[in-house]
């Protein structure tokens, strides 16, 4: 148990800078179809995000901003990518998307939305 202590510690002691996370989702696809609103999404993400379990808590940890289909989330660490994920999937849901939409992360830090390839 000692060394998970140590782990701990390591995380806060760094420098005061907290670390930053930034994670983008690309609506590119979608978006240029008219299937989603970029800006919809975005507001979405901002209601829905828990900070320390609480929605509308984002205060200056989560930032979240658009540049016309791509929406950047930039997070003070603890943030998972996957959750972004989980979020995407929900808002898929609601606008009923789920079953013509599918996120997909083409790297470490992106997600993007796409189809699904019917062939």
């Amino acid at each position: 148990p000692k060394m998970v202590v140590k782990g701990l510690k390591k995380k806060q002691v760094k420098g005061g800078k907290k670390q930053q996370l930034k994670f983008t989702v690309d609506c590119q696809q979608p978006a240029d179809d008219n299937i989603i609103e970029p800006k919809d999404f975005q507001t979405f993400l901002t209601n829905r995000i828990k900070v320390e379990g609480k929605t509308g808590n984002l205060g200056d940890k989560v930032t979240i901003s658009r540049d016309k289909a791509k929406i950047t989330v930039t997070a003070e660490a603890p943030f998972s990518k996957r959750y972004l994920k989980y979020l995407g999937k929900k808002y898929l849901k609601s606008q009923q998307l789920r079953d013509f939409l599918r996120i997909v992360a083409p790297s470490k830090t992106s997600y993007e939305l796409r189809y699904f390839n019917i062939n």
